[in-house]
């Protein structure tokens, strides 16, 4: 999906004729370097300013490591935002219909408008911040656009693992099935469903591969993956051993098992009341 930010990156260079801002940031790192920095220099008075050059060397160095690490911190909290303000332009609403006179409401006219606002919003973000996230985004806006750079690019985000690998496989996975290359969308969601650090509920992931099962004819393998669903959440307890609540996901396994398999459907019992109800 796009980037929102247009921003460049504050300058955060001064030179060296430039009059240093007066900071007031100390983290504890510096808080208690300062007052080291104090004593040592009471320590070695008289003494000669040798020796506390060097300390005052290495003391500095660490301040400045801090500093640049609370630059990072800042340049962090600077992407989010900027992520932020795209992902809202990306969600704005569609619509050709006049808004009230009195509405700050921002919307588009057309979905394909809406794309290219957030394919530029979030290649901001991308440029000015080289943010992985941000690359998912602009595939994933692209990809009513530019459908074949778009897949380009999900297929590259797809391999680099962690979150943006896993949001960019479902997405690839979700547009090979648009596109009917299912034999390809079952292996990515087959992949997605065995990983260990996927960031999409696995809920979803064995949900949307149920449903590219049916696709396929495999009605038989498509109803064991709702009934394990379904099963699984219907049986699931909370810490007070009561029934939970089953997901909107699971509610729906159960709904497709139900006209795929009436029969296995009828093998998920209701759960018993506690002695509570």
């Amino acid at each position: 999906m796009a980037t929102r930010k247009k921003r460049q990156a504050p300058q955060v260079g001064l030179t060296e004729n430039q009059p240093k801002p007066a900071v007031r940031y100390e983290d504890e790192f510096q808080h208690t370097v300062g007052h080291k920095v104090e004593e040592f220099g009471k320590q070695f008075e008289g003494k000669g300013k040798t020796i506390l050059y060097a300390i005052l060397g290495v003391i500095a160095l660490g301040i400045l490591i801090s500093l640049a690490m609370s630059w990072s911190r800042r340049s962090n909290f600077a992407e989010q935002t900027a992520l932020g303000k795209a992902i809202e332009v990306s969600q704005r609403q569609v619509t050709d219909q006049p808004l009230p006179a009195t509405s700050t409401q921002k919307v588009f006219k057309t979905e394909k408008e809406r794309a290219e606002a957030s394919v530029a919003e979030f290649q901001t973000v991308v440029d000015t911040y080289k943010s992985e996230k941000a690359k998912y985004f602009v595939a994933v806006n692209k990809l009513g656009l530019d459908r074949p750079t778009a897949m380009t690019e999900l297929e590259g985000l797809s391999k680099t693992g962690g979150e943006v690998g896993s949001l960019s496989k479902f997405a690839l996975a979700q547009a090979k099935t648009s596109d009917g290359k299912t034999d390809e969308a079952s292996v990515l969601y087959s992949e997605l469903a065995s990983s260990t650090d996927s960031v999409v509920s696995k809920d979803t992931i064995n949900f949307n591969l149920a449903g590219l099962l049916e696709k396929q004819g495999k009605k038989t393998e498509a109803a064991d993956i709702y009934f394990n669903l379904a099963n699984t959440a219907n049986e699931a307890k909370d810490a007070d051993g009561k029934p939970k609540q089953m997901s909107q996901t699971a509610r729906e396994a159960k709904e497709k098992l139900t006209s795929l398999n009436p029969e296995k459907a009828k093998e998920i019992k209701a759960p018993e009341p506690t002695a509570d109800n």
